[in-house]
């Protein structure tokens, strides 16, 4: 099995944006119509989406549901999604909408029991969201530092049924400065479930990087800047994952 090559779409007022190190006034929009550039993904071979609701996770609260419904009614591939999703019914209501899994982070800061119950209750459609800066968790869509060290926060779900640890580092995500290896190889070997990397891809050879800590537990990698700047094609991504791990 390949490692996944998962592009990212961060909506923001209904729009396709890139941020740097996830701060909302550093945006760059590339499409008005995220559905489309979802399309475009799936077009060029993606098996997986990966959404992101930045106006959610800022207010808590959904704020771009009808742009996700759009995405899922255009591909008929797995969307995953996260960003403001904070309580049982929003949940609920996002994956009777066809999202695949919902990832949930400062929520899982917040109330680790809440998302314990969510993985019996919803056993394998839920991810656990990890956004690290300077090694510390950070939540409330990154705009809040927290004590918390992310193996301490990933330990608290070992025992869950969680899809997957979505891990990213925050000072890289957006800048193409390369994906932090050491810290996602650490936080794969530390815990028995499966990590998709995210953050700071910058083209074909960081996505070789990653695929060498396929042994150790990374299941994918999540890029986006990259590829709306044409540093890497995806298309190309994926077939460098297939054929690297044949």
């Amino acid at each position: 099995m390949s490692v996944l090559v998962i592009p990212a779409i961060d909506i923001k007022e209904g729009r396709c944006v890139r941020l740097k190190q996830g701060v909302m006034s550093e945006e760059t929009v590339f499409s008005a119509h995220p559905e489309e550039m979802a399309l475009r993904w799936f077009q060029a071979g993606a098996e997986r989406i990966h959404v992101v609701d930045l106006d959610g996770a800022v207010h808590g609260r959904p704020a771009n549901a009808d742009t996700i419904r759009r995405i899922i009614e255009t591909v008929p591939i797995p969307v995953q999604l996260g960003g403001g999703i904070r309580d049982r019914e929003i949940l609920a209501a996002y994956l009777d909408m066809g999202i695949s899994q919902v990832i949930l982070g400062t929520v899982a800061w917040k109330d680790p029991d809440f998302v314990r119950e969510m993985c019996t209750v919803f056993p394998g459609r839920i991810i656990l969201g990890i956004d690290a800066k300077e090694g510390k968790v950070a939540v409330e869509g990154w705009t809040e530092e927290t004590a918390l060290d992310p193996l301490e926060m990933a330990g608290q779900f070992e025992k869950q049924e969680i899809w997957a640890i979505i891990y990213t580092d925050i000072a890289r995500d957006g800048m193409g400065t390369g994906p932090n290896i050491d810290a996602t190889k650490r936080l794969a070997c530390t815990v028995d479930i499966p990590v998709i990397a995210s953050g700071g891809i910058s083209g074909p050879s960081d996505v070789r990087k990653l695929l060498s800590l396929e042994k150790d537990g990374v299941m994918g990698m999540i890029t986006g800047r990259a590829l709306y700047d044409g540093r890497l094609d995806l298309a190309e991504a994926i077939q460098i994952a297939k054929e690297e791990l044949t």
